[in-house]
């Protein structure tokens, strides 16, 4: 009761074809194999285009203390409620 047979496989292959016809099947089929073969190279590109960080470039964060111009235009904001 828990398997299906080869019969029980057929009939809902004939009923999916029935649906949705060879034509749209068939261009689904397609779409999806496109949508794969794009991903897959979209790995294989994202991977080769990062070059690791290089030790020279890294530079060093700097202080929380320090102000600069920006600082200066830097608004604080608060949420205040309306009385």
């Amino acid at each position: 009761m828990g398997s299906f047979s080869i019969w029980h496989w057929l009939i809902v292959l004939l009923i999916v074809v029935m649906v949705f016809g060879t034509k749209k099947l068939k261009n689904m089929g397609s779409d999806l194999g496109g949508a794969v073969k794009g991903f897959k190279d979209g790995m294989k590109d994202g991977a080769s285009d990062a070059p690791p960080p290089a030790a020279s470039t890294v530079t060093p964060p700097t202080q929380v203390g320090t102000h600069t111009a920006a600082d200066k235009t830097t608004i604080d904001v608060e949420a205040k409620q309306k009385s």
